[in-house]
């Protein structure tokens, strides 16, 4: 009797995971409907032990043909078999997939310095968590799609007790003042500055994209964006928080560049992986010398992103503001996804930052945890091995079509409940237990930033 193969059959055989899988079962599909489970995987796995041989066999050619190692370009970058040294800080938190994916970037030859922050998981390009210093060079994906990701926080002098006593009135303020969603615009564009740089009329790309950034200004994405009420508690003074201890309502919000930045990434990468072809496993790390005309574009549109993520959480703070009332006693904000260029050892590098904090010596950033866990203002102590970084969040522990298959909608509303937190949207993808412990994460870092206030979120919008 024939029986449905799935991509899981194919792996426990030895089958590679990628393109090979779904080619696999649509051949056996089409050919052998009325084949066995057993009679199937025993003609796959003889493929798969001499892909050679059935190179010109049908109708396993395609099978063969995506096993076999694509042929060599004449152009491809040779990668050396060692490469920098990489400071990894909480391996212990570390998934293997994201170490490779750091000693890959390692042996590019522009690479100069590299660490793994504590909430690293795998990504494309650079890990997520991934800090590279280059040589001259930027990599858009060493960048990564949501350029200028942000984090920010403002501080308020209204009293906690109404948002305890009226949090449907906190609610209307973020349901009215807030849009979520992949490719979600306002009808009605917000005026800002950022839309009138030069840059939008310099370049066909970024000229074509303008119209689109104005509709999504003051918008957040999908995923783990969001833009939360809560409480920030100060335990004492620090100089450069200049906040007195004590209790204060807050705003957090984490979002980034919208359908600019990843049209910015997909259109760069591109052009960076027709201009240097790397091996299989290191081609999205394909990147740009900064004289040349292709790599001064894309610092200027990344650049050009990165203030427009700033702008899209200016128009968000300043709009709950206005609906809040109160005075803004201080605000705290940073990017992550950008590249800066600094000095490093006396000279200067391009340091890619992918989902990891600047922590420069007294350079203040926040760390979320996730939509129950706390996130924390930090102050960064300048550490030379972590490329003056640190985390950009608590990182994932289970990727998002795990959290939906293991995961219930009664466990996270109970984990709400017993956190005291209210959410308005927010799928299981971003459930608390889909992410690393924030206090374990912060532990593993304390050589990096110095704790200086703590965000306990109570009014959580996500899509």
């Amino acid at each position: 009797m024939s029986q449905t193969l799935r991509g899981k059959d194919l792996r426990g055989i030895g089958y590679p995971q990628g393109p090979v899988i779904s080619i696999a079962l649509e051949v056996m599909a089409n050919h052998f409907p009325k084949h066995s489970r057993k009679d199937l995987l025993s003609l796959l796995g003889e493929v798969l032990d001499d892909p050679k041989r059935y190179i010109n066999i049908s109708p396993f050619e395609k099978i063969a043909t995506a096993l076999l190692p694509a042929p060599r370009n004449e152009n491809e970058i040779d990668l050396p078999g060692e490469g920098i040294n990489v400071e990894i800080f909480g391996s212990t938190y570390i998934e293997p997939g994201a170490v490779e994916q750091m000693q890959q970037a390692a042996r590019l030859p522009v690479s100069v310095a590299g660490a793994l922050m504590p909430d690293a998981h795998h990504g494309y390009g650079l890990p997520i968590g991934g800090v590279l210093a280059t040589a001259n060079a930027i990599i858009p994906y060493g960048v990564g799609v949501d350029i200028g990701c942000r984090m920010c926080l403002s501080v308020f002098d209204l009293p906690l007790e109404t948002l305890h006593n009226k949090p449907d009135h906190f609610k209307r303020i973020l349901n009215e003042n807030t849009l979520f969603g992949a490719g979600k615009e306002f009808k009605k564009p917000i005026e800002h500055e950022v839309l009138d740089r030069k840059e939008f009329y310099e370049s066909g790309l970024l000229r074509n994209l303008q119209a689109t950034a104005a509709r999504q200004l003051g918008t957040s994405g999908s995923g783990n964006h969001f833009v939360e009420f809560g409480i920030v508690e100060i335990k004492e003074r620090d100089a450069i928080l200049n906040l007195p201890a004590g209790n204060y309502l807050s705003l957090l919000s984490h979002s980034g560049s919208r359908a600019l930045g990843a049209n910015i990434a997909k259109h760069f990468t591109k052009k960076a992986k027709e201009k240097r072809v790397l091996p299989r496993g290191a081609a999205d790390l394909a990147w740009f010398d900064l004289n040349e005309e292709e790599g001064i574009e894309y610092w200027r549109a990344m650049t050009l992103a990165g203030d427009y993520a700033s702008a899209c959480h200016d128009v968000i703070h300043r709009k709950i503001k206005e609906a809040l009332g109160g005075t803004l006693l201080s605000k705290v904000e940073n990017h992550h996804n950008f590249a800066w260029k600094e000095m490093h050892n006396g000279r200067e590098v391009i340091v890619h930052r992918k989902g990891a904090t600047p922590a420069g010596k007294n350079v203040l950033g926040i760390i979320p945890g996730s939509m129950t866990a706390p996130g924390y203002i930090v102050k960064g102590k300048g550490n030379i091995s972590s490329l003056a970084s640190a985390s950009h969040g608590a990182g994932r522990t289970m990727s998002r079509t795990a959290a939906l298959k293991i995961l219930s909608r009664k466990e996270l509303n109970e984990l709400l409940q017993t956190s005291g937190v209210q959410l308005i949207g927010g799928g299981l993808d971003e459930a608390p237990p889909a992410y690393k412990n924030i206090d374990a994460v912060m532990q593993a870092q304390e050589e990096l930033v110095t704790v200086v206030g703590k965000f306990v979120p109570k009014i959580v919008r996500m899509e």
